[in-house]
């Protein structure tokens, strides 16, 4: 239903372009659920109809954050580069005529890529998903008015830390490590993402 949905934002006509975006607390599920939609469009209506880009590869880069001190709190709003995506998002609305090419994140790399990922020009959908995509604090306040719609995506928090704790200890943390990060970043991002959920266009459950 969900891919219905997203089929009918889709423009009928070539030179145009929709953004979709998915907000939600860390591992609500956001990415797993943009690629899907993204690959059930594509399926639906022809390769390179939609194309998926992500906030996360605008994570400032480690060193940055060893530099300005936020490495224990990789993941919080202002430990991303908002102004570079909100550039990025301007461009997919208004440049239809060359590839647009965005950057990725690599989660065991824990860095952003450059150039990792690309928007064609005959894409007429993008989903973008990232926690701060109804946020109103400097940098993030352009975003909503960018986006064609913009869902909040609800998941148990329970899950979330399942998929969290699972997250931080493959990437190399030890339990104990992975429990205080979620404790003192991740809960306190969750938080403020949940606080923003009204300014998104509708809220879908992923269980």
């Amino acid at each position: 239903m969900l891919v219905d949905d997203v089929i009918a934002l889709v423009p009928s006509i070539a030179g145009r372009r929709t953004l979709l975006g998915l907000s939600g607390p860390p591992a609500a599920g956001k990415s797993t659920l943009a690629r899907a939609l993204v690959d059930g469009v594509n399926a639906r209506l022809g390769a390179d109809t939609a194309a998926y880009v992500p906030m996360d590869g605008f994570h400032l880069s480690n060193a940055q954050l060893d530099r300005l001190g936020l490495r224990g709190r990789k993941g919080a709003p202002d430990t991303f580069d908002a102004d570079g995506y909100v550039h990025l998002l301007r461009r997919l609305r208004s440049e239809h005529h060359r590839p647009l090419y965005a950057p990725g994140f690599d989660r065991a790399l824990d860095e952003a890529v450059a150039a990792a990922l690309v928007v064609l020009p005959d894409t007429r959908l993008v989903v973008t998903e990232g926690n701060y995509l109804a946020d109103d604090a400097l940098g993030w306040e352009p975003v909503r008015d960018l986006l064609d719609e913009l869902w909040f995506i609800d998941t148990p928090e329970a899950v979330r830390e399942a998929r969290l704790l699972d997250r931080h200890v493959t990437g190399g943390r030890t339990k104990e490590e992975a429990l205080a990060f979620i404790a003192a970043s991740e809960r306190p991002n969750a938080a403020r993402v949940e606080a923003a959920r009204d300014a998104c266009t509708r809220a879908v459950f992923v269980p």
